[in-house]
């Protein structure tokens, strides 16, 4: 088998974990990684800018305020405008958005984290530059993509 071939097979493999762990995830929270990553990062950083938030989880402003909407209509974020600048939206998690991200799941599975954890600092390096390559080599380097795992199509920023 050509390396091209065992390329396509392991990124295939990969592509069908993220499936099979986003549908995991849907099924024990009702939320996506997307809105997981969200929450998660206003309970690590408190309230933000949306704009501020947008960056933080690297997606573009459009892809969180759709993600907002569907987190205020759960009553797990409140939005508003305050200061000077009427047009700054403040994002900050609610009391059950707090409680749901103190309870959510790591988004990528614990077996993986505990053997990532295990591998020596240039091992985790080395993996990191190489999947990086792979993105380049793929030109992925310019997408829409937050660190959580999620199959689907991606929309260039």
């Amino acid at each position: 088998m050509a390396d091209h071939d065992d390329i396509l097979i392991a990124l295939r493999r990969i592509t069908r974990a993220i499936d099979l762990r986003s549908r995991q995830l849907l099924k024990e929270t009702g939320l996506t990684a997307p809105q997981l990553v969200v929450i998660q990062t206003l309970r690590r950083q408190g309230p933000m800018p949306a704009s501020a938030l947008a960056r933080q989880v690297s997606l573009s402003q459009a892809t969180v305020t759709t993600i907002l909407d569907r987190l205020g209509k759960a009553e797990l974020v409140t939005r508003s405008r305050t200061g000077s600048d009427r047009r700054v939206v403040t994002v900050a998690l609610t009391e059950s958005g707090a409680a749901c991200a103190a309870e959510a799941p790591e988004l990528l599975q614990a077996g993986f984290l505990s053997r990532l954890n295990t591998l020596e600092s240039w091992e985790r390096h080395m993996l990191v530059a190489s999947l990086q390559r792979i993105a380049a080599m793929m030109d992925a380097e310019d997408l829409d993509a937050a660190p959580f795992l999620e199959v689907g199509d991606i929309a260039r920023k």
